[in-house]
């Protein structure tokens, strides 16, 4: 039996030079920022921008039906209230994003999109499965790259999906004074990325989390390393010249921009 792909250069995910994410689907004020993470959103990254990655959450109805939406709850960007884990899809399906667009499943966008990549951070445990199926379902294991702040739901995931998707730590939950301890596990663990926050907030103080070490060692391990949520287009530059691999942004026109005038689109 072939061993598990441990590289990121082993996944047709990483082939791009530089990975542009669009957040929570691709929503911007061109098209409404209360629209986030709707078909309406993903559609306008991919067909009208261009994008080849977009990002998404998922969570899973009381039912098992997976959802690409951010929240745990309703409550915030739809005309409904409610926690989607205690639902039932019946229950959702009326909800409006924005008043106006309906929650997508993640079925939805895959079918919508057939050339993205999406980049999905599993947010509870009852997301697992029904990922693990849809994914199958699609055969989408070429264009997703998994992540989770769970170590713990990762791992479980990674377990039930196999090697054949593409799977990154996302250490921003991870405290700092654990973050070095865990570092090599993460390396180890089969993972090809690092999605990072530049600082997490660690009682009154930010810490840097995004460091040299950090790049150092992905570098050497063959790993990316994708920056979250960058807005300020001098960052985003300051990032590129730091050596990230990729950054996700809720600005999409300007992440394009400097993508474009470095070549890297």
């Amino acid at each position: 039996m072939r061993a598990p792909n441990r590289n990121a250069s082993d996944y047709a995910y990483f082939d791009a030079p530089f990975s542009a994410f669009a957040h929570r689907g691709g929503w911007d004020e061109n098209i409404g920022e209360e629209l986030e993470n709707s078909l309406a959103a993903f559609r306008h990254a991919v067909d009208d921008l261009g994008y080849r990655y977009v990002e998404t959450d998922v969570h899973a109805t009381r039912d098992g039906q997976l959802l690409a939406f951010h929240d745990m709850r309703l409550d915030r960007v739809t005309d409904r209230t409610g926690a989607v884990g205690e639902l039932d899809w019946s229950q959702v399906r009326g909800a409006r994003i924005g008043g106006r667009e309906p929650i997508p499943t993640l079925d939805e966008v895959l079918e919508a999109l057939p050339g993205a990549l999406i980049n999905i951070d599993i947010k509870e445990a009852n997301a697992i499965e029904p990922l693990v199926r849809t994914i199958r379902r699609h055969g989408a294991q070429e264009r997703v790259c998994v992540a989770s702040f769970s170590p713990g739901r990762l791992a479980a995931f990674r377990r039930a999906a196999g090697p054949r998707v593409a799977t990154a730590a996302s250490l921003g939950a991870v405290a700092w004074s654990s973050f070095v301890p865990l570092l090599p596990r993460f390396v180890n663990a089969g993972v090809q990325a690092f999605q990072v926050p530049v600082r997490q907030k660690l009682g009154p103080v930010r810490i840097r989390v995004l460091t040299r070490n950090l790049l150092r060692t992905a570098r050497a391990r063959d790993m990316r390393v994708h920056v979250w949520t960058i807005d300020d287009p001098e960052q985003m530059c300051s990032l590129m010249d730091a050596g990230v691999d990729g950054i996700v942004s809720n600005r999409i026109d300007e992440l394009k921009a400097l993508c474009t005038a470095r070549d890297l689109w």
